[in-house]
């Protein structure tokens, strides 16, 4: 086995992350555990400055409820995500978020964070929930207090490592085991209680980007499914795994198409100039009552504009040309005013992907693009899983204690597995929660965490016997490289062992052809899934032969197996949910219709760690009472 070192932490609280909601339960915990004397220990596979879905930056925050201004209710919020997610949400989950999430964003600003504000000194809107924001800092100025507060409390912060499994003893959460990115170290983390924020997945369908664009995509490429398997492996109950999500984003570059839609008021056309949420309007009764209410849920956009390009009226195109000239319209009498109006919308224009999306300003230079003057492409992106956006998957977790809801079995934001939290991407069936709910929900799960350690804490017990085996497991892929790189001229072609790019290619290329990726244009059946998994059983047979050459690719070996498991936790969801509840995200072409007397619930799964066996299960919707 490869000779690295074996380094111990001990802690009260570990938090697996580093992103907004690993941030937010890093300063929510932290405080409290200074009173109490306990030790909050974060580990990062990055750097805390610059990692997680908002590294690059954002130019909006998309959730802030207004609740001090009498904007809108959390109620109004659940009544939002309810209908975006075509009725399936934890309404629980969503009211504890939307109710905390002012503060939030309140805390942001005071940090530091730009906020837009109009002459009277409120709130910019770019729409109902969402402020405009100068945030290409956003990311350092929230690590900024988490990192204080840490240090505050005399917690610790190790970075460069990267999470691999959970310990347990029993069915509780003692820990995990990891290994640096950079040095020849495996950490054993013993823990009294565990926060999972470790991001959601990409890479686990083909990307539209390939080649030499491989790696470019709308959500980080460096989030693997850490989250989804560590809790899966765990035995954690999950919830909405079928729920994907697919962004309809600025084709090859991902930019983001929020500030046009609703801030610029965009229109998006096919390519003969019909706008396809107008032409398609009659088929959104299909989808009714969903279908109907305003906004009209973001899967169903997305459908209204796969129809189009399906009968070849494809490329889609947003018209930004056309939204800046309506808006400087309004100045058109005064020449001066007018110029002056579209020189400050062309620079919006641009600073919306400088804040956060570079590449699409690149991309926009090198094509001769002036939005200002010529329509942009736009298409639906790859799948992503990714519970915090759009999407809904992650862990089943306990409500909150003063909500009369039925999920509540311990405490807030506790998984199934005793000591073991879920946060952001990690926590499933709360959806639109984004960055600032991501942290608000980290926040709660922080406090609840330290509130369980004073109340039932005790110390973890671990078998080093099991360590020393899981550590020969994490390390074998150096060691088959090391055994047989020398027996081949070329290196990666072995018939002792795979590289990791060679598993991933062979992963994406089952999700996309048999779980409803681009190549099938999002559509998939009974018979195709259940061939994906046959095929799956065969790539998780081989995934004990990846080798990698260095701490790099060993890395990658592991973010392929954790892909593996969030592929496999998915098709079988969509295998078990039996109709087409999100057009738009995935199609059941042998199932088209919505079914709500058999189908409106919660597809749940666990997977038995010992045997590998999965379960398969229905949970009943509960809707907040008066909502």
């Amino acid at each position: 086995m490869a000779n690295w070192e074996t380094v111990v932490v001990n802690t009260d609280l570990l938090i697996c992350g580093g992103g907004f909601s690993a941030c937010g339960a890093a300063t929510e915990a932290a405080y409290w555990a200074k009173k109490k004397g306990l030790k909050v220990t974060l580990v990062d596979k990055a750097a805390l400055d610059r990692s997680g879905a908002v590294a690059m930056g954002l130019s909006a925050i998309n959730q802030y409820v207004g609740i001090k201004d009498g904007e809108n209710t959390p109620e109004d919020y659940i009544r939002y995500v309810r209908s975006d997610l075509m009725g399936i949400s934890r309404e629980d989950l969503v009211y504890n978020i939307a109710r905390h999430v002012d503060s939030t964003v309140h805390l942001f600003e005071k940090w530091g964070l730009k906020i837009w504000k109009d002459e009277q000194g409120k709130y910019v809107h770019e729409g109902r929930w969402q402020l405009m924001i100068n945030g290409e800092s956003y990311k350092i100025i929230i690590a900024e207090a988490a990192k204080n507060a840490i240090a505050a409390a005399g917690g610790e912060i190790i970075e460069r490592v990267f999470i691999v499994e959970p310990l347990m003893d029993g069915n509780k959460c003692v820990g995990a085991v990891g290994f640096s990115t950079r040095e020849n170290k495996f950490y054993v983390f013993k823990a009294k209680a565990v926060i999972v924020g470790m991001g959601g997945a990409v890479h686990v369908f083909r990307p539209r980007s390939v080649g030499e664009g491989f790696g470019r995509s709308w959500y980080p490429p460096f989030n693997s499914g850490s989250s989804a398997y560590f809790t899966i492996k765990a035995g954690a109950e999950m919830t909405c795994q079928e729920v994907r999500f697919i962004p309809v984003r600025f084709k090859d570059a991902y930019g983001p198409v929020g500030a046009w839609f609703l801030l610029f008021k965009s229109r998006a056309v096919s390519a003969t100039g019909g706008d396809y949420m107008a032409v398609r309007k009659a088929e959104l009764e299909n989808w009714k009552p969903y279908g109907l209410v305003k906004p009209i849920p973001a899967n169903l956009r997305n459908y209204l504009g796969m129809l189009d390009t399906e009968q070849g009226l494809g490329p889609l195109y947003m018209e930004t040309d056309e939204a800046i000239q309506n808006i400087a319209a309004h100045y058109k009498d005064d020449p001066k005013a007018f110029k002056k109006k579209m020189k400050e919308l062309e620079s919006e224009a641009w600073e919306d992907f400088l804040d956060m999306t570079i590449s699409q300003a690149i991309l926009w230079a090198a094509q001769n693009v002036k939005p200002e003057e010529k329509h942009s492409e736009i298409a639906a992106c790859e799948p992503y899983f990714i519970g915090s956006h759009s999407g809904a998957s992650g862990a089943w977790v306990s409500g909150p204690e003063d909500l009369p809801t039925p999920y509540k079995w311990g405490y807030t934001n506790m998984t199934t597995v005793e000591a073991l939290f879920a946060v952001g991407d990690g926590s499933g069936a709360s959806s639109h929660k984004f960055s600032s709910g991501s942290h608000a929900e980290g926040r709660i799960a922080g406090k609840s965490a330290i509130k369980y350690i004073v109340e039932k804490g005790k110390e973890p017990k671990v078998d080093m016997a099991e360590v020393e085996k899981l550590k020969a497991k994490i390390l074998l892929p150096l060691d088959l490289w090391e055994k047989h790189s020398k027996e081949t001229t070329d290196p990666e072609v072995n018939t002792n062992y795979i590289v990791p790019r060679q598993f991933l290619h062979r992963l994406q290329k089952i999700m996309d052809e048999y779980a409803g990726g681009v190549i099938s244009g999002f559509k998939t059946s009974k018979a195709l899934c259940e061939r994906g998994l046959e095929l799956m059983a065969l790539l998780k047979e081989d995934s004990a032969k990846m080798a990698a050459r260095d701490h790099h690719e060993l890395m990658r070996v592991w973010e392929n197996n954790q892909r593996v498991y969030q592929a496999e936790a998915h098709i079988r969801s969509i295998l078990f949910r039996e109709e087409t509840r999100w057009p738009g995200y995935y199609f059941r072409a042998d199932k088209p219709k919505m079914d709500d007397a058999n189908w409106k619930c919660f597809v749940n799964c666990q997977m038995d760690p010992k045997t590998g066996q999965w379960k398969m299960m229905k949970r009943d919707i509960w809707t907040m009472p008066g909502v």
